[in-house]
């Protein structure tokens, strides 16, 4: 089982233009008002599809509000088999305050 890794914006901006997947685990109403461009939204009713789906040796980056529940989310889809997790700290606010031009707004697909 891997573990993971705690890591500031900067260096999930880095992973991102890397071709990490990013998913927020926030609700679909704050997901809808905001999050980071090409952010899928993930919660208990499609997790099961996302990992069914997922290339388990691409970066992962998780996110929430502030960087606490991703913590859990991140180390579940760990143990999942994941290769590379990072949980983002600071989570979407601090995301949303150093890269403001990278969120953006609208339901999950």
């Amino acid at each position: 089982m891997s573990e993971f890794k705690r890591i500031p914006p900067e260096q999930a901006q880095a992973l991102r233009e890397q071709g990490a997947v990013v998913v927020d685990i926030r609700d679909p109403q704050s997901f809808a008002n905001g999050h980071i461009s090409g952010s899928q939204h993930l919660d208990n009713h499609s997790l099961a599809a996302f990992i069914a789906a997922a290339d388990f040796d691409q970066p992962l980056i998780v996110t929430c509000y502030h960087g606490n529940s991703s913590q859990n989310a991140a180390a579940y889809l760990a143990h999942q088999g994941f290769a590379e997790v990072y949980s983002l700290d600071g989570g979407f606010d601090l995301w949303r305050a150093q890269y403001p031009d990278q969120v953006s707004a609208g339901a999950a697909e």
